[in-house]
């Protein structure tokens, strides 16, 4: 039986005792639900937040109204601004998450900005690291929320593993 990346992300997280906290606009929560779905996930995923409105990317997760204002919630910029903040926002204690990722994005049918449906940016945040991913996916708005979901996953295992 062959391990799933959400499993992969599991252990890696285990194995370098960090934890995680996930923000998700388009994926809705599907990236917190497949890590979930990996027996111990409990002892990494300290929690996630799904800001599908701009409003609340600002006041739960701190991304720059000013960059929402000029840029919209779809940048490359928010994405890094939710992983960010989201790991403040699951804080055990003083402790903030390790590890956060963020998810922004158009999965259609229509884009209320122009940009192509399909655009999506997938932000990383490590002890070590920062980065954004930025994709155009093809398919239904179903396909695309998965492909975003699963290129998520293998983000921030990539980066847990840098």
């Amino acid at each position: 039986m062959t391990m799933t990346v959400a499993a992969e992300l599991v252990a890696a997280l285990r194995a370098r005792g960090w934890t995680l906290g996930v923000a998700e606009s388009l994926t809705g929560g599907a990236v917190a639900s497949e890590i979930v779905s990996v027996p111990g996930a409990s002892e990494v995923l300290l929690g996630g937040i799904v800001s599908y409105a701009s409003e609340v990317k600002h006041t739960l997760l701190g991304v720059d109204a000013q960059l929402l204002e000029a840029a919209g919630a779809v940048h490359p910029n928010v994405a890094a601004q939710m992983a960010d903040g989201v790991r403040r926002a699951v804080a055990v204690g003083d402790r903030p998450a390790d590890v956060g990722i963020g998810t922004t994005g158009i999965a259609g049918p229509d884009s209320p900005d122009g940009q192509p449906v399909g655009t999506v940016h997938i932000g990383v945040v490590t002890p070590t690291a920062h980065a954004v991913r930025s994709f155009v996916f093809p398919g239904s708005r179903g396909e695309i929320r998965e492909q975003a979901r699963d290129a998520a996953i293998l983000a921030v295992l990539e980066a847990v593993r840098e």
